[in-house]
């Protein structure tokens, strides 16, 4: 079992130290309580083994900056710690303890430190927005207003998780035709640099005679073995430029449109746009943020500029007053059941429970549409590695066996 190290103030106003076996913090915490002790602190105690491990990371990790992960690991362990009845001030002491990394575990002291002076946690907060998002400080300044603010780090923490599934599931769609696509290049440029060159001097005066296919590549393969350092220049040129074209607003519009349009990813990618704003505005609803406030940060974190666009468009619906679904039966980019499906919740006061059912089933559409791009992906990809080997392949071997008839006729 766990140790945990303690301070607590006890009836009489006397403060108590000391180390006690618990499963885990709630427990540890109920133990206390239940002696009449207030809790002041409650650190976990690490074996030593452990803490030089713990060492180790913290070195490993000191130029790191804090990942969604680390905020997700922090947003659970705070909420565990506020309902065990921990202050606020000594549940984010604690975890500053434990932070491996060193970046995050200065911030958190910052954000002690603001809590101590009296300011509110989503103040706070607030002062880091590249980590802690509208989305988090919003939902934060709701709970504080209500006052449920462990109820409400469980829900951040959960749309937190779902955000980082969703791309873990998107990258573990992409990494075997990244695989396979980096073999191809692999495989044509050994072809090309090292096996090419060795037929040069058998076909060497015989060049009236080699077919078109196997000119070309003999001319590729001269071409890339003298001048294989353009090549990783105008790679490297042509990959920076679309980066720096699809950060501009020209570029990100038509890059963002493109992918809502492709005929393999357009499926996926909407599905991705409609459950993240969705689900951001389900939330948001629900913790209490005026509507008028979700609708900005719905649209900031779609992740798209065409779905930005609609959502501020709907802003400048409702800011004049009308309802959601009047502006969305506007745009294409929600299909009509969903829309009518928001209007419902809208006539029945239910809009937040409606946007999280209709988020959840999209979450569905959006694992689907990744194994079908992925099932469509792969193949196709095994098809053009095959295609650019098999054409190698031919081009040498047509000449050799029209050599071998030239010959087999003269003789």
């Amino acid at each position: 079992m766990p140790q945990y190290r303690y301070q607590s103030r006890q009836p009489s106003g006397q403060l108590q130290a000391g180390m006690l076996v618990a499963d885990n913090a709630t427990a540890a915490a109920m133990i206390l309580r239940n002696q009449g002790q207030h809790v002041l602190a409650l650190v976990p105690v690490q074996s030593p083994s452990t803490e030089k491990i713990g060492q180790v990371l913290k070195n490993l990790n000191y130029s790191t900056g804090p990942s969604q992960k680390d905020i997700l690991d922090f947003t659970i362990q705070l909420a565990v710690m506020i309902r065990a009845g921990i202050s606020i001030r000594a549940a984010l002491e604690g975890i500053c303890d434990q932070t491996p990394n060193a970046k995050f575990r200065q911030i958190l002291q910052a954000i002690k430190t603001d809590v101590e002076s009296g300011k509110q946690f989503s103040e706070a907060v607030a002062r880091y927005p590249k980590l802690f998002g509208p989305l988090y400080v919003n939902m934060v300044r709701a709970s504080e207003m209500s006052g449920s603010f462990a109820k409400m780090l469980d829900r951040i923490a959960g749309y937190i998780a779902q955000q980082l599934e969703t791309k873990k599931m998107i990258i573990g769609a992409s990494i075997y035709p990244a695989i396979i696509g980096i073999m191809a290049v692999a495989v044509t440029a050994f072809l090309l640099t090292f096996v090419l060159p060795r037929f040069a001097g058998v076909f060497a005066g015989k060049e009236e005679i080699l077919p078109l296919p196997t000119k070309f590549l003999m001319g590729a393969s001269a071409w890339t073995v003298k001048y294989w350092w353009t090549v990783l220049i105008g790679a490297t040129l042509i990959l920076t430029g679309f980066f720096m074209f699809i950060k501009t607003e020209i570029g990100r519009f038509w890059w963002d449109k493109t992918k809502i349009t492709m005929p393999v990813f357009r499926r996926m990618f909407r599905a991705l746009y409609v459950s993240r704003s969705l689900h951001t505005m389900g939330e948001l609803l629900n913790a209490g943020v005026p509507m008028l406030d979700t609708l900005v940060i719905t649209g900031d974190i779609s992740g798209n500029v065409l779905f930005k666009k609609m959502w501020r468009h709907v802003y400048a619906a409702v800011k004049q007053g009308k309802k959601v679904q009047s502006q969305l039966t506007r745009s294409t980019l929600l299909p009509k059941s969903v829309v009518q499906m928001i209007g419902a919740g809208e006539e029945s006061g239910r809009l937040g429970e409606v946007l999280q059912e209709i988020s959840e089933y999209y979450q569905r559409v959006l694992r689907d549409a990744i194994k079908t791009v992925t099932s469509m992906i792969e193949p196709l990809m095994i098809v053009l590695m095959g295609s650019v080997v098999g054409f190698i392949a031919m081009a040498i071997i047509l000449p050799i066996f029209k050599m071998s008839s030239i010959v087999s006729g003269g003789g």
